[in-house]
């Protein structure tokens, strides 16, 4: 077969893109595909351990998600460790921390009492834990000088809480890929993805300093370029952009395992939380912070073009932003994290937040983490002007798939690979082998 033809071609070497391309590998019978990625290495962007919380979300801990969201989001998790504990051969690409739901004042304590009640049955290990069992899990979340600190606590612990190298995952699920002898799994970095045209037989995607790639199927899992490239197809054009980076802290270790604090319903970012981090042996790392900025990727003053080119001065989009604004709660939200950015002040603004987790935490403990931040692509829908607060797909069964912001981030990445999998193989009428999937992930696939 010609090396630039393929039945599927998938852009995006993240890990989404490399667990679509895992899964058509090793647990279906298309022949031929193609990972195409930009930079000269994988998971250059928000798979990167440094890019993201690490975290295993299953909605255990996670205060935004109804009942029926934590269950649905609890599948994708278990997809994920499932593939780590079944398939990877790296035990290490996970590590087990505990887990806590931190509510700090009678408003908090009593919602966290609350939600415990609405989500146990879920949670098998989940149990309640008051000041004094949070004393001997986290002493430095319950104590000062060793004494109890003022405010009421209350928290929510589950012992078994996984932290995830998402990077490391994304690398060894193209790895198995490519190991694949029989098939064609090509693998093209330093490729950039410039244009995409409907041919009669599918798609060509022309590349910076390449040649010209051509497939039945096209998977488009770029993170924040892929509304831009959607929208240079005719699809998506109700939608504007909205990218929203976020930093971290650092600190000594002074936390066991993650502590999460209660987040405000309004907002589609994670609240501060602070847990070990997976690649700094003896740190703690705190955040994100969430800041709202004119490019698609944060040190890239160059991608400010494919921002403005996928964010529309509309009606809509401003209506969206005026009801953001217009909101006491997210305007603060919004002023504070610029704050954080802000060298000197933002340290000692950001430490107040801090101390909601470990009140004895000083000033000079915490330092900005450089270069360790992402950039999640929020979407506005013009036509309601509202903001997206969930997953955002395109896929009109014509062909072509369009990956946006998987909910809640790196964890469903298995869960949406595997609705991936049956778009695709059903279009292509191709089979899915349902037993060696069923052999890595314990079900059957979306």
């Amino acid at each position: 077969m010609n090396n630039n033809k393929y039945e599927v071609l998938i852009i995006g070497g993240g890990i989404s893109g490399g667990t679509l391309l895992y899964n058509l590998a090793l647990h279906s019978d298309v022949q031929s595909m193609c990972l195409i990625e930009k930079y000269d290495h994988l998971d250059p962007l928000n798979s990167n351990a440094q890019s993201n919380s690490q975290t295993l979300h299953c909605g255990d801990i996670e205060t935004n998600y109804s009942r029926e969201k934590a269950d649905h989001v609890r599948g994708g998790a278990e997809m994920m460790l499932q593939f780590v504990n079944n398939s990877s051969g790296d035990e290490t690409l996970k590590r087990n921390y505990g887990k806590m739901l931190l509510g700090v004042g009678e408003k908090e304590v009593a919602f966290v009492k609350a939600r415990f009640e609405m989500i146990s049955d879920l949670y098998p290990t989940l149990r309640t834990v008051d000041a004094d069992a949070i004393a001997e899990i986290e002493p430095n979340v319950a104590l000062i000088d060793g004494k109890p600190r003022e405010e009421p606590i209350f928290g929510l612990y589950n012992e078994i809480g996984w932290a995830i190298d998402y990077g490391r995952v994304t690398e060894n699920c193209i790895a198995q890929a490519q190991g694949v002898g029989e098939k064609t799994v090509d693998v093209k970095l330093s490729t950039e993805a410039t244009k995409i045209t409907r041919t009669e037989n599918g798609f060509e995607v022309k590349v910076k300093h390449g040649d010209t790639l051509h497939c039945k199927f096209l998977v488009v899992s770029a993170g924040t370029y892929s509304l831009h490239l959607a929208q240079s197809m005719g699809k998506g054009k109700k939608f504007s952009v909205l990218p929203v980076s976020g930093s971290f802290y650092f600190a000594p270790e002074v936390l066991k395992g993650k502590v999460y604090t209660v987040q405000n319903p309004k907002l589609p970012f994670a609240a501060i939380h602070g847990d070990p981090d997976m690649t700094k042996p003896n740190t703690t790392r705190f955040g994100p912070t969430a800041l709202m900025l004119p490019v698609l990727e944060r040190f890239n003053a160059k991608t400010a073009i494919g921002f403005f080119e996928s964010f529309h001065f509309t009606k809509g989009t401003a209506s969206a932003l005026f009801h953001l604004m217009k909101d006491k709660d997210i305007r603060n939200f919004i002023y504070e994290n610029i704050g954080y950015e802000v060298p000197i002040h933002g340290k000692k603004s950001f430490l107040k937040q801090v101390l909601k987790i470990v009140p004895s935490m000083q000033l000079d403990d915490l330092d900005f983490a450089e270069h360790t931040t992402g950039v999640r692509p929020q979407l506005i829908d013009e036509e309601k002007g509202e903001l997206l607060m969930g997953a955002a797909k395109f896929s009109d069964g014509d062909g072509v798939i369009f990956n946006m912001t998987p909910s809640p981030g790196a964890t469903s990445a298995f869960a949406n690979a595997a609705e991936d999998l049956v778009t695709v193989t059903q279009y292509l009428d191709r089979q899915i082998n349902t037993e060696s999937f069923k052999t890595v992930f314990g079900v059957l696939p979306a």
